[in-house]
Parts: structure tokens; C-alpha cells; sequence
């Protein structure tokens, strides 16, 4: 990776990380639903930090990656609010 490629990955994880303060801040009646996630439309970061922000997921229903939901419909949705093992 050269410096642009460096610097551009730093500043789209910020942005990432800026707007995921911002969304969760604003409605706290949510929650993190592990493994509903389609292909690409993740919240945000992977749980196994094999990617670093929204939009990156590579497979629908990946039990590492998650989408914000209202509190209480996640299990209705097919997914789960416990973190997969081995998160970091």
C-alpha cells in the first residue's frame, strides 16, 4: 500500500467511525443484529476486523457483520444480538 492508498483508507475509516457515533447517538432505541446483513450493506465494521467499515460486507447473512434495527426485532428479523466468538 502506498501513502495515498494509506491515507485514503485513514480517512474513510474516520468518516466510518464519525458517522457511527453520530447514527447510534441519534436513536438509541436501537441495536447491533448480528448476521442479517445482505452482501454490502452493513453498518459499519466488521466484529473479526477483516474490514473497517459500512458497506464491505462480501456475503449476505454473515454472522460477523451487522445492521442496526429497532430494539426487540432482531430475532424476528433471523439474527441475533450476541457477539460471534472471537470478536474484537
Amino acid at each position: 500500500m502506498n501513502k495515498r492508498h494509506a491515507l485514503l483508507a485513514t480517512a474513510i475509516a474516520t468518516v466510518c467511525v464519525t458517522g457511527m457515533g453520530v447514527a447510534h447517538a441519534a436513536d438509541a432505541a436501537k441495536e447491533k443484529c448480528f448476521g442479517i446483513a445482505k452482501s454490502g450493506q452493513n453498518d459499519c465494521a466488521s466484529v473479526m476486523g477483516t474490514h473497517s467499515c459500512a458497506g464491505q460486507a462480501k456475503k449476505d447473512m454473515d454472522p460477523t457483520e451487522w445492521k442496526y434495527v429497532a430494539q426487540g426485532t432482531c430475532a424476528k428479523a433471523g439474527g441475533t444480538t450476541a457477539m460471534p466468538k472471537g470478536a474484537k
